[in-house]
């Protein structure tokens, strides 16, 4: 299966260390044709950190897909009734979004993308970024897993004697998991 041609959302919310990885994998994504739409959470689109600014990180981002971000509720909404997107990856997906998809909470950009876009029936790939995945977030993991037209990016934990609950997705799935997804399969093993 190609990515020719399809239209792909990237939800990218604060897990800013894993913002480098994570334009890497955009970059892979154009190259295969696909037709990215880039959206940021308030806290993405905003905040500068060690890892860098966000006008840096937002400037990037376009240059590599030549769209304008989507950073607001506002300009998110219209996802779902104009379903444009065949699919839409949160990548990297902290525990606070995972939280908000999980729970129905639109508050931010890419929870009313998440919001918008599953409406059509169509699927969603989450790439979780999580230092509470085994923790206080593992019920809303469990949700999600159970969830039509939900798929995960294969993940594992990152460094279980220093951070015990945290999980992190294998970026370098991204695109597998999306060919899996749109055929209606979760890519196995899930676990890695």
């Amino acid at each position: 299966m190609t990515l020719n041609n399809l239209k792909i959302g990237i939800g990218i919310t604060g897990s800013f260390c894993t913002f480098d990885t994570i334009i890497e994998e955009i970059k892979k994504l154009v190259e295969e044709g696909a037709d990215v739409y880039p959206i940021m959470s308030i806290n993405a689109a905003n905040m500068d950190t060690r890892f860098g600014s966000a006008e840096e990180w937002i400037n990037e981002i376009k240059k590599i897909t030549g769209k304008e971000i989507i950073s607001t509720i506002q300009e998110a909404e219209p996802i779902g009734p104009k379903s444009y997107l065949d699919i839409l990856v949160l990548a990297p997906c902290t525990g606070n979004t995972l939280a908000k998809v999980a729970n129905a909470i639109t508050d931010t950009p890419v929870s009313m993308a998440y919001k918008a876009h599953l409406r059509n029936g169509k699927p969603v790939v989450i790439a979780i970024s999580t230092n509470d995945g085994l923790g206080a977030n593992a019920k809303n993991l469990g949700v999600l897993l159970d969830k039509k037209n939900v798929y995960f990016v294969p993940f594992n934990q990152d460094n279980p004697q220093k951070k015990p609950n945290s999980l992190i997705a294998h970026y370098n799935m991204i695109i597998p998991t999306i060919k899996e997804a749109l055929q209606g399969r979760q890519i196995q093993p899930l676990l890695q």
